[in-house]
């Protein structure tokens, strides 16, 4: 009976209500820019290497910009964000079809644009990584 319940709990802990751990890896940018620096960059492969069986995760890339400037602009940015991205992705042989893309722009803040911290937290791109389910 100890067995039994032993591995019921690792696969309840594993599976928490069957609900996937989603891993958020974000990446800060510069006001108006989307240029990813060498040390994000560096953050991100060594994460990367670290995952097993990447090929099988759901990648989904999330863009945001803070609320500087007008919405087309800022959508295009989001973009240049996500291809900056999805760029680096693909150095890691993570294939394109494997990747979703939302381009945010300044819609959908998830900090205070009104501050300058919170501005500087909306400038990012979020990696977000869902595990497979065996």
């Amino acid at each position: 009976m100890k067995k039994i319940l032993v591995i019921w709990c690792a696969f309840f802990s594993l599976t928490a209500w069957g609900q996937e751990q989603e891993i958020v890896k974000s990446i800060y940018f510069g006001g108006g820019s989307y240029y990813i620096d060498y040390h994000q960059h560096q953050s991100i492969e060594h994460f990367i290497d670290s995952l097993p069986y990447i090929e099988n995760y759901q990648i989904s890339i999330s863009s945001h910009t803070d609320n500087i400037g007008s919405a087309s602009y800022n959508m295009w940015l989001s973009h240049m964000r996500s291809e900056a991205v999805l760029h680096m992705l693909g150095e890691q042989e993570i294939l394109r079809e494997q990747v979703l893309i939302k381009n945010n722009g300044k819609h959908n803040p998830y900090f205070n644009n009104q501050n300058h911290n919170g501005r500087m937290a909306n400038r990012r791109v979020d990696i977000i990584f869902t595990p497979p389910v065996f």
